[in-house]
């Protein structure tokens, strides 16, 4: 496996079909999947490590984002990466001038509550593409806003890339894998577990024909009394990340709160398991 620390060590091999996964490290099984699949789909996988700081707000987690460069290569060695791009900081933004920002649909939720966070990704996501010239990118459906986002990025400046966004990959208690599933305590890792069960259970309520609005606040309550810390819970339609008042086959129902110093996000579809 290959790894390269700035863009003019990479480029793209000839009549070769390019999948790309674009990471922050601290790789987890969901990282994993993604790979996986891309090395089922294309010829050649690469892989991008960069903790990104334009994503990060004042007042988030960049400094004590966890960060093991060593076990991540091997992880990504283990399930058949061809390359990984790991860049540091000065590589990537050698000057901050120039911005890729995304309107509408990073207003609410995850954009309300992290203001300027999606101007972060689609920026890196921009440059990372333009630097890997990925034939199809992977993106996992916990991050749905995210997904959301650089689909428009990617419609609106005709990015020639084919876009993969691949199902959550979930612990055995259904908590959605996250890097930052790693600051919990173990009393906080028991406790998380009840985001999900909890959006299982608005969804079943939601199926039956009962109201939306009476659904979720049923489930903001259930998650406050349970200790959560409840940031949003909503019904949207993924293209738009608009709130519905009507469900559609393709509604998701998404939540993110706080547990102790934690933020955690989840989403699920109206018939996925």
């Amino acid at each position: 496996m290959r790894v390269f620390r700035v863009p003019q060590e990479w480029r793209k091999p000839e009549g070769a079909r390019v999948g790309f996964v674009p990471t922050m490290g601290a790789l987890h099984e969901g990282h994993l999947s993604l790979m996986r699949q891309a090395r089922r789909e294309c010829a050649v996988v690469v892989a991008s490590i960069f903790v990104n700081p334009t994503q990060f707000g004042p007042n988030e987690d960049y400094e004590r984002y966890p960060r093991d460069e060593a076990e991540d290569l091997r992880l990504c060695e283990s399930v058949g990466v061809d390359a990984v791009f790991a860049p540091d900081v000065r590589t990537m933004y050698p000057r901050r001038t120039t911005v890729v920002a995304v309107r509408g649909v990073t207003e609410r939720w995850e954009g309300a509550f992290r203001p300027g966070h999606f101007d972060g990704v689609t920026t890196v996501v921009a440059k990372l593409f333009h630097i890997v010239q990925p034939d199809a990118a992977y993106f996992g459906l916990k991050d749905l806003q995210q997904c959301a986002v650089i689909r428009r990025m990617v419609e609106d400046l005709n990015f020639p890339v084919e876009l993969r966004f691949c199902a959550t990959v979930r612990e055995p208690d259904g908590l959605a894998m996250s890097s930052r599933n790693r600051y919990l305590t173990s009393e906080e890792r028991r406790r998380a577990s009840s985001l999900y069960r909890a959006l299982c259970e608005c969804r079943s309520e939601a199926a039956e024909g009962r109201s939306l609005a009476i659904t979720l606040d049923r489930v903001r309550m259930r998650l406050e009394q349970e200790g959560f810390a409840v940031d949003y819970v909503a019904w949207i339609d993924p293209q738009t990340m608009d709130p519905v008042d009507r469900l559609k086959e393709d509604s998701r129902l998404i939540a993110a709160v706080r547990l102790g110093g934690v933020r955690l996000i989840d989403n699920i579809g109206l018939h996925e398991d």
